[in-house]
């Protein structure tokens, strides 16, 4: 789909896994009974965009997911008149078509957009629920079952780049944590094909490259890259290259640092 955003609509059969971790499935569900809009605060590759499918899923809704980025702009969302076949048209953006149609909006990232974004989605997060389109001179009223959901990583972000606390205040807010080994463990080995047993210590390896965040890394691993590198050995990957391929790499480029990444790999793998 174009302006960033991509539309889910998935059938039973294709239901996203997701293993809940504690009650956040049920403070989802309860929010979104009412329409309220929801804030998913947690580390990178924890697990909340799958959370967010899996809740579109079992709620029957389309899904608009929209990636944010330092270029992303509230015309992005909205929409804008674009050139077709010799004729300027209006383009609904992913916000305005779920809006119109009831549906999930998902902005993953949310403070890495610009910041007229946050300026738009004030009236959506209130009892107002309307969207207002200056560009047509339209108030959309948000269709009954619409909900805006919105992600961000508050470890990551530095002071330019944080939520106001105006903006924060109009979110019923979840915080989102690595999972803990015996979550992580059967996540890994369904999504990977990789045995319990073997993904067992590829988890250990995670939680102790996660310690260090804020000494020597930046971010800690994900349970994405542990799939990842679950993945590459299930397809006949040597384990020391597919930790180096996913778990190390990714996480920095200073040659020091690897090293000391890898010896960490030999204390847990001997």
């Amino acid at each position: 789909m174009d302006m960033d955003g991509t539309l889910n609509l998935k059938g039973a059969a294709d239901a996203p896994f997701y293993l809940p971790q504690g009650d956040e499935c049920d403070v989802f569900l309860a929010a979104a009974a009412r329409e309220l809009p929801i804030l998913l605060k947690g580390p990178t590759g924890c697990g909340k965009t799958r959370f967010v499918a899996a809740m579109a899923h079992r709620l029957g809704r389309p899904l608009y997911t929209v990636a944010c980025h330092d270029d992303l702009s509230a015309a992005d969302l909205i929409g804008r008149y674009l050139l077709k076949g010799g004729e300027t048209v209006w383009v609904d953006g992913p916000l305005t078509r779920a809006v119109r149609e009831g549906a999930i909006c998902y902005l993953d990232e949310v403070v890495e957009a610009r910041k007229d974004v946050t300026v738009v989605l004030h009236p959506l997060t209130d009892d107002r629920r309307i969207l207002p389109i200056d560009r047509t001179g339209e108030e959309l009223e948000a269709a009954p079952g619409f909900l805006l959901v919105a992600s961000y990583n508050p470890g990551y972000q530095n002071i330019l780049k944080t939520l106001k606390p105006s903006t924060r205040q109009r979110f019923v807010s979840m915080e989102f944590k690595f999972p803990k080994p015996e979550h992580e463990i059967p996540v890994v080995a369904r999504e990977s094909g990789l045995s319990e047993e073997r993904v067992k210590p590829l988890v250990r390896l995670a939680g102790k490259l996660r310690a260090m965040k804020g000494q020597d890394l930046e971010e800690g691993v994900s349970t994405r890259l542990v799939i990842y590198a679950a993945t590459l050995i299930a397809n006949g990957m040597s384990v020391d290259r597919a930790i180096r391929a996913a778990m190390i790499e990714p996480l920095t480029d200073d040659e020091d640092v690897k090293n000391g990444l890898r010896d960490l790999v030999t204390a847990v793998f001997g």
